[in-house]
């Protein structure tokens, strides 16, 4: 039995009605387990009650402890706290963290078996009790297993055997369909995939496998796409969720921070980017368009006297990076109880575009491993990476770890961690820990009042606060629980319940994290609504009425609603881009020859939001004609073969101007048909004078010209071209990831030409513009 709890019995409880995104309008449940723990350390009162997800880490946890809740009271006290949302991580699979000695597991590495039937269907009957209907129950899948199949099975300096083993036996893979596919059929369970952190997956030879291995796992033992709610970032890590003091395009004196040693050419300095860009694949691989991401910001926040508030000198790009980053650690790939760190961003509903919320997975005080070795019977090693004193090892660089010293078993109570945390909290926690001298909170703001209701929503607005340095925003709670932040004084809280009473207050910020006292309470009752809670009908027949290389311009056929549609709200990608009160919408400012994905869903007077559209794949037109500007691009073949299985060729750019060329503004396109095979390519850059880390390449859908289905984009980071001057030769080669033949003698960029000649069929786009070639 698990601690004692007195809770009562719950009854069979409504289904909560299935939503994009669990987290809005919802109340998640406040780990009761972490928050006493909290609550009894000092300062920690003031973040106990913030939600946190529930560990199931062994077998043995599903049914409690002397000291730790089982699922079941967990899911109990979640309903006697009037919680609507639950989090959940699964954690168990057969040879757990390959890579990690201090997160490894009670199953071995064939136990698939024991997996299923001892874990996770004991799990999935517990969940899918009607006692919990009424709970949107989010479950984080399987921490750090798919990355380390990527980047540690093999061929690199952080590779283990137990990686291997697990990558050549596929039960990872195996382990985690199984979870998806249970837990998904479940009609209230969100699954999550773990998808590591950008300081893991940021290069793009990490991030395009690991979008590959994801839909591999997520379509195994029954699983299908449908069975993920989207993904998870930075989970148990630290990495910043900003870096606010520089970018990834800046340069210092011609050299580029991703040729700085801390980004050593990662492509991303934060997670916010990283998630948002690692959405973006994902959906071009086949996930649907609507997941979202949460980012793990429980031990990110880097606050406290060591914060940065500019970027370092300019004498070198080291100096500039390292003297701004916030992230303080010693490498980006030391992860065990970080010495420095802070609590980051509370947890915050929809908080950015595609990001369904921030979330504290591994929340403050668990400890991330043991510093020395422990006896112990849950399966969980010494891994050096938690010691003080550990010099490193290929995976950080072979750098001191930066971890607290004395720490004990991972998941157990780390009382000087929590403290670290508190002290060096960002935003700050009641004002302590402030960088830069202003220690000055705004004032409360006053007058909040309800501006309209409908019997799903909650119109706010207030008057606005006062600070020594200027209020930057404001924070809104219901029932005490952040929902959403708001640049202005008013806000709208949707997806409640109707004929239900909500408590609001809010809270004012500055620029340094000083935060106000709470304004007072206010009570809302959401109307009745006259019954209407019925959505509109889903819109149908989305079709692309005109496109230009820059626009896309939709209709639809109109949705029905038993009180009349009052708008649609356009998404691209997942994400919101419009509304329109008509059965059209054009949307605009896209890059040419780039496919986009569009849902539309209805709206009624009462709040209702229909389910989304089938989704439609326009792609935008070339640009057309042919280009006039002051670049252009030469060729030759480097690969005689027409028939194997890869396409190769030598670039150069060439400025035939009398000015500058930026650039980071720049794009090349060679124009091709892949035939059969698969519809997903590899992309390497070989050798370049300029180095191929100044470039990025992908390869991009273009519609059904003839030998020009596809093409291979080519970017530059940054830098100028002079006047006269040429980038030198570039090597480029492409392959569909099937590594079937080709049949290149029709494809329209192609030329049997083995000397650097101008090339009219590749195109050269400036600012999305055509200045070099015909298009096809």
């Amino acid at each position: 039995m698990g601690a004692a709890l007195m809770v009562a019995i719950p009854t069979p409880a409504s289904a909560a009605a299935r939503v994009d995104n669990p987290y809005v309008g919802a109340t998640p449940y406040v780990n009761s387990d972490w928050s006493a723990l909290a609550r009894a350390e000092p300062g920690g009162a003031a973040i106990a009650d913030n939600p946190s997800f529930v560990w199931m880490d062994r077998i043995a946890a599903i049914e409690g402890s002397a000291s730790k809740m089982s699922l079941r009271e967990h899911l109990d006290t979640a309903l006697a706290q009037g919680a609507d949302l639950f989090q959940v991580v699964i954690y168990d699979l057969p040879g757990r963290d390959c890579a990690a000695l201090a997160s490894n597991g009670e199953l071995g590495p064939t136990e698939l078996d024991r997996y299923k039937d001892e874990y996770i269907d004991p799990i999935s009957d517990i969940l899918a009790d009607p006692a919990y209907a009424s709970l949107r129950i989010v479950t984080l899948i399987e921490p750090d297993s798919l990355p380390n199949i990527v980047t540690n099975a093999g061929g690199t300096a952080g590779s283990t055997d137990a990686c291997a083993v697990m990558k050549a036996n596929g039960n990872y893979e195996k382990g985690i369909g199984y979870a998806l596919h249970t837990l998904g059929a479940i009609p209230n369970v969100y699954n999550y995939i773990d998808a590591a952190h950008h300081g893991w997956l940021g290069w793009d030879t990490n991030m395009g496998p690991a979008a590959t291995e994801f839909k591999k796992a997520a379509t195994s033992e029954g699983a299908t796409v449908n069975d993920v709610a989207g993904f998870i970032v930075n989970t148990a890590n630290y990495s910043a969720l900003k870096e606010p003091n520089f970018k990834i395009t800046d340069s210092v004196n011609g050299t580029t921070v991703r040729q700085s040693k801390w980004i050593d050419w990662n492509y991303y300095t934060d997670e916010l980017t990283f998630a948002q860009a690692l959405r973006t694949l994902l959906v071009s691989q086949g996930f649907n368009s609507n997941i979202g991401m949460l980012i793990d910001t429980a031990r990110n926040g880097w606050g406290g006297s060591a914060r940065p508030t500019s970027a370092g000198p300019l004498t070198s790009v080291d100096a500039y990076v390292n003297g701004g980053r916030v992230d303080r650690r010693i490498h980006a790939g030391n992860w065990c109880n970080q010495s420095g760190a802070g609590v980051g961003e509370r947890p915050t509903t929809a908080p950015e575009p595609g990001i369904d919320a921030y979330v504290w997975a591994k929340p403050p005080g668990e400890s991330d491993g043991n510093s020395a070795p422990v006896e112990n019977d849950e399966g969980k090693g010494f891994d050096r990476m938690c010691d003080p004193t550990y010099e490193g090892n290929g995976r950080n660089g072979n750098s001191m770890t930066g971890a607290l010293a004395n720490s004990p078993l991972a998941g157990h109570w780390f009382s000087a961690q929590f403290q670290e945390l508190v002290k060096n909290a960002y935003p700050p926690i009641d004002g302590s820990g402030n960088p830069g001298g202003d220690t000055q909170a705004p004032t409360a703001p006053t007058g909040v009042t309800s501006t309209a209701k409908t019997s799903s929503s909650v119109s706010l607005s207030w008057t606005a606060s006062t600070d020594n340095t200027g209020v930057t925003g404001y924070d809104v709670f219901r029932g005490g629980v952040k929902v959403g932040s708001s640049a202005t004084t008013s806000y709208t809280d949707s997806g409640l319940s109707a004929s239900t009473a909500y408590s609001y207050t809010v809270k004012a910020k500055d620029a340094a994290g000083n935060v106000s006292a709470a304004s007072s309470a206010l009570s809302v009752t959401t109307s009745a609504g006259g019954g209407d809670t019925q959505a509109p009908t889903a819109p149908t027949g989305v079709t692309s009425t005109a496109k230009t290389s820059s626009s896309v311009s939709l209709s639809w056929t109109a949705s029905t609603d038993n009180t009349g549609v009052t708008g649609y709200d356009v998404f691209r990608g997942g994400v919101k881009v419009g509304s329109s009160a008509t059965t059209s919408y054009t949307d605009s400012g896209l890059s040419a020859s780039t496919a986009y994905s569009y849902t539309v869903k209805a709206k009624d007077a009462a709040g209702n939001v229909s389910a989304a559209s089938s989704a439609l794949s326009v792609t935008t037109s070339a640009g057309g004609g042919t280009g006039t500007g002051s670049l252009k691009v030469q060729y030759k073949n480097t690969d005689s073969s027409a028939t194997d299985n890869q396409i190769r060729m030598g670039l150069q750019l060439v400025n035939t101007g009398s000015t500058a060329v930026n650039l980071s503004t720049v794009k090349v396109r060679y124009w091709f048909t892949p035939e059969a095979g698969a519809s997903t390519f590899g992309t390497s850059c070989d050798w370049a004078v300029i180095g191929c880390g100044n470039l990025t390449h992908s390869v991009k859908t273009n519609g059904s010209a003839a030998g020009a289905s596809h093409y291979l984009e080519v970017s530059f980071g940054s830098g100028t071209l002079a006047p006269g001057a040429s980038t030198g030769e570039i090597q480029m080669r492409l392959n569909k990831s099937d590594w079937s033949n080709f049949s290149e003698a029709d494809d329209y960029s192609r030329s049997t030409v083995t000397s650097y000649t101008d090339a009219s069929k590749i195109g050269v786009y400036v600012t999305g513009t055509l200045a070099w070639g015909t298009a096809p």
